[in-house]
């Protein structure tokens, strides 16, 4: 006998229980899409405009970790010999007392090769020597960050940068950048990609031009979209150069962490009126970094050697990403330069190419 026969709902149960199953590892995998905690939402503009950042607690947290400052060391006050007087070939910090320069010294080597320590930039047991291209890049990066907190507060403010903001603990940066080497026409089955069509992180994985820091941060394009007035008189801001202008954008928004809406309206994005105050700070903060590469980074292309260029023979150069590292303050705003006078000021003002 089916024994099926006599219990008439057997014959459901089964493939009911089937569907229950099938509906619950379905509703599990559309909530493995969905963000734990719930977000929050932040207002970043005028009210109204929708213009928030949206801050997920578990991934802000790793970021907050990931920008913690260390420790200064405590200073020893600035009595005493003079390093100048103490040390051979001391050019750019002489003025400062022994024990302030051994403390900036040590500091820097925490900051930059802990690892490694005086080694990295000294060919031990000769201090004086000058023959380590990483000593003589040492020196200039002193000056740049000098004139950073000295000559671009509109960008850094009071709180201004050290040798950390960039190294965080690692002799290169994990954020630079080279120009790109795009492969001739014909080069293979793809043809001409025209330094985009290919997923690059820089970009966020999107096909965008990958190298969207050369015609901004080294050159002097226009960073535009569109023109402010019609065809055929004043529109003359090519789909191209919009490409270009999305790229850059994108990683701003990837290396500080935020959306458009932290510096931009969304009802004209073009319209600087009704703009949040951090557009001002960011177009400062595009100028900044053309101005480092132009003056330090690329006026050290003789003094790196071949393995540590770029694809093009260039040396590395900064990006909001080198300093930001994914928060919309560096080390989340820590005022680490107040620690460190010495960074704040330059000795002399170097020779500098403007930046417009």
């Amino acid at each position: 006998m089916n024994m099926h026969t006599l219990n008439p709902s057997a014959s459901v149960s089964t493939p009911s229980r089937w569907w229950q199953t099938l509906a619950l590892v379905l509703s599990a995998l559309v909530l493995t899409a969905c963000e734990r905690p719930s977000p929050e939402s932040v207002q970043s503009g005028y009210r109204g405009t929708g213009m928030v950042q949206v801050y997920n607690a578990r991934l802000l947290e790793v970021k907050t970790e990931k920008n913690q400052p260390p420790v200064a060391i405590p200073s020893p006050g600035s009595d005493g010999p003079k390093a100048a007087q103490a040390y051979k070939n001391v050019k750019i910090l002489g003025h400062l007392s022994v024990g302030e320069f051994n403390r900036l010294m040590v500091s820097m080597s925490n900051w930059v090769a802990p690892q490694e320590g005086c080694a990295y930039c000294h060919a031990l047991p000769n201090f004086e020597d000058d023959s380590k291209y990483t000593k003589v890049v040492a020196r200039r990066m002193i000056e740049m960050t000098q004139h950073i907190n000295a000559d671009w507060q509109p960008h850094v403010a009071q709180t201004g940068v050290t040798c950390y903001t960039c190294h965080r603990g690692e002799p290169v940066p994990n954020a630079i950048w080279f120009k790109s080497n795009p492969q001739p026409y014909g080069s293979n089955f793809m043809g001409d990609k025209a330094g985009q069509n290919t997923p690059s992180p820089v970009v966020n994985l999107s096909s965008l031009p990958n190298d969207p820091f050369t015609p901004f941060l080294l050159d002097d394009q226009k960073i535009r979209v569109n023109g402010p007035t019609p065809l055929p008189s004043g529109n003359r801001q090519s789909i191209k150069q919009a490409e270009w202008t999305y790229g850059l954008m994108t990683h701003m928004s990837t290396a500080l962490g935020v959306n458009c809406t932290y510096c931009h309206n969304t009802q004209s994005f073009q319209n600087w009126t009704n703009s949040p105050p951090q557009r001002v700070t960011a177009w400062h903060g595009i100028r900044m970094a053309r101005d480092l590469n132009l003056n330090y980074m690329e006026s050290l292309t003789e003094a790196f050697p071949a393995h540590r260029k770029g694809p093009t023979g260039d040396v590395p150069k900064l990006n909001c990403a080198t300093c930001h590292q994914g928060a919309y303050k560096p080390l989340n705003g820590a005022p680490m330069a107040k620690d460190f006078p010495e960074l704040l000021k330059p000795a002399v003002t170097p020779t500098k190419v403007a930046a417009k």
